[in-house]
């Protein structure tokens, strides 16, 4: 039979005898003075929410191009291609390169729809002095609509993103510069109609686009949805 007795200390140890077959046998425990504070609990970081960037360029390119479009058609009567330079330069510019600040953050690229945008206002920008260069005493030549049909078969190649609304209006966008490039070569009314015809459906699906990405649950009612019809692959590595 074992005798067990234990001697507690106010200092940083018990003291513990323990007495089998008559021998005494002495270990101790390092306990600490005072009680351990409670831990303290962590405090999460703050989640930032990022938006989506991308209906704002997309309603920025359809607005440039509406205008465009409705100046090409003569809506209204008004032929003058100067009004445009209000929406490229000012909304369609400043928007569109923000937008492409933003869309390198989440892995896209956006910043060359902004490019278009500028450089297709400072066509008509005077003090870029584009329109003079080709004019003879203040008469603009057809060396000038050959450059703007050059400008705009350049700007005719483009780049397929994920969804079918922004397939679309790349792809009709394509279709219009390309048949105001050959109407600026070969002036043909039906040619110019045709742009400004494939420009609205442009800028319908430049629309459809933004409004899918900006219609969701935070922002309107449950009825109120635009699919944005995604085409992506599941797994892009599979592409």
């Amino acid at each position: 039979m074992s005798e067990h007795s234990t001697e507690k200390t106010q200092g940083i140890a018990v003291l513990t005898r323990t007495t089998s077959r008559q021998h005494d046998n002495y270990y101790s425990e390092e306990l600490s003075p005072e009680p351990r504070p409670a831990p303290v609990p962590q405090v999460a970081p703050p989640m930032h929410r990022i938006g989506n960037p991308t209906p704002l360029g997309m309603l920025a390119y359809g607005t440039v191009f509406l205008c465009s479009s409705l100046l090409t058609l003569g809506a209204g009567g008004v032929t003058t291609a100067n009004l445009v330079l209000v929406f490229a330069m000012f909304y369609g510019g400043i928007s569109q390169t923000l937008v492409g600040m933003w869309e390198f953050y989440l892995g896209t690229v956006f910043a060359t729809y902004g490019g278009f945008n500028f450089t297709y206002g400072a066509l008509y920008l005077p003090e870029i002095g584009l329109a003079s260069a080709y004019s003879v005493d203040g008469v603009v030549t057809e060396e000038f609509t050959h450059a703007i049909g050059i400008y705009m078969a350049i700007w005719c190649i483009g780049a397929l993103r994920t969804t079918i609304p922004i397939i679309w209006t790349l792809g009709m966008t394509v279709i219009a510069l390309a048949c105001l490039s050959a109407n600026c070569f070969h002036p043909n009314p039906h040619l110019n109609t045709a742009g400004g015809a494939f420009g609205l459906a442009a800028t319908a699906g430049a629309y459809y686009g933004a409004l899918s990405g900006i219609y969701s649950r935070a922002s309107t009612f449950e009825f109120v949805r635009l699919p944005p019809v995604v085409v992506a692959y599941t797994d892009p590595q599979s592409a």
